[in-house]
């Protein structure tokens, strides 16, 4: 028998609207909100702490959710119970508690690593379109200074596709000491930059490096460009200025990529 919920004023509901409203809640109990099937689904099993359904989406043959289901259990909600909890204006039945996964520098300085380096991004759905695309170009990981957006926003969580739970990552007090730590480990930081003299594709990204990309409508402060080896420039037509930091983060680590497949890295 699974635990029912029906009641809006149950402590439960109220942890969860905690956890999705709260970044300081999450922070403190080291958990946030995982949505959506397909999110649910991908999500590690070392990973799940609670897991919250709806009767319709439990009672379908789908068999990888009722395996998941078998090996860890779940509550039932009501249909308004699950609209409460939810971010999502159309909820899709399944509302789960996952614990915050958690590394440290080395974890990110394997091999030859590719890093995504990001200060003081703002808009949720830029970074996790960041955490997706930096997976799929192979970045081994992604280094963040406390003025970005929290990554375990629900809206940021959805953007990753899960990509939260696979590329490394971490957030540092002293974004400066970490770029000039990284510099001292023997990589290269390449700088989006408008002062950039050289266009991106002319730039040399098969060794041990770093993207550098800064805040979607000031760009890098001074102190973060002054420490980037090399400043590029992504090269635009007409009467664009800048591109959408995501965009140009994809861009330049697609660049390195094509590089180091090239190179055989």
């Amino acid at each position: 028998m699974y635990e029912e919920i029906s009641s809006l004023a149950n402590p439960r509901v109220r942890r969860v609207l905690q956890l999705q409203q709260k970044a300081r809640t999450r922070k403190k109990e080291n958990c946030f909100i995982i949505e959506g099937i397909r999110l649910f689904l991908d999500t590690p099993d070392d990973f799940l702490e609670e897991i919250y359904m709806t009767a319709d989406l439990l009672e379908r043959e789908e068999p990888r959710i009722r395996e998941k289901i078998t090996r860890h259990g779940c509550r039932i909600v009501t249909p308004e119970v699950m609209k409460k909890m939810s971010d999502t204006m159309t909820p899709q039945g399944v509302l789960c508690l996952a614990r915050m996964p958690r590394y440290s520098m080395e974890d990110l300085l394997t091999g030859c690593p590719l890093l995504l380096l990001l200060e003081n991004i703002q808009d949720p759905g830029n970074l996790g379109t960041m955490f997706r695309t930096a997976e799929a170009a192979g970045a081994a990981g992604i280094l963040m200074n406390k003025g970005t957006a929290d990554l375990f926003n629900p809206k940021t969580v959805r953007s990753t596709m899960s990509a939260v739970f696979r590329m490394p990552f971490l957030v540092t007090e002293d974004f400066s000491a970490a770029l000039t730590q990284l510099r001292g480990r023997g990589l290269r930081i390449f700088a989006a930059h408008l002062a950039g003299q050289d266009n991106y594709d002319r730039a040399d990204y098969t060794g041990p490096c770093g993207i550098l990309i800064g805040n979607e409508g000031r760009g890098l402060t001074e102190e973060a460009a002054a420490l980037a080896t090399d400043l590029i420039r992504i090269p635009m037509h007409g009467r664009i200025e800048s591109l959408n930091a995501a965009m140009a983060a994809g861009i330049l680590m697609y660049e390195a990529d094509r590089q180091r497949r090239q190179a055989g890295r």
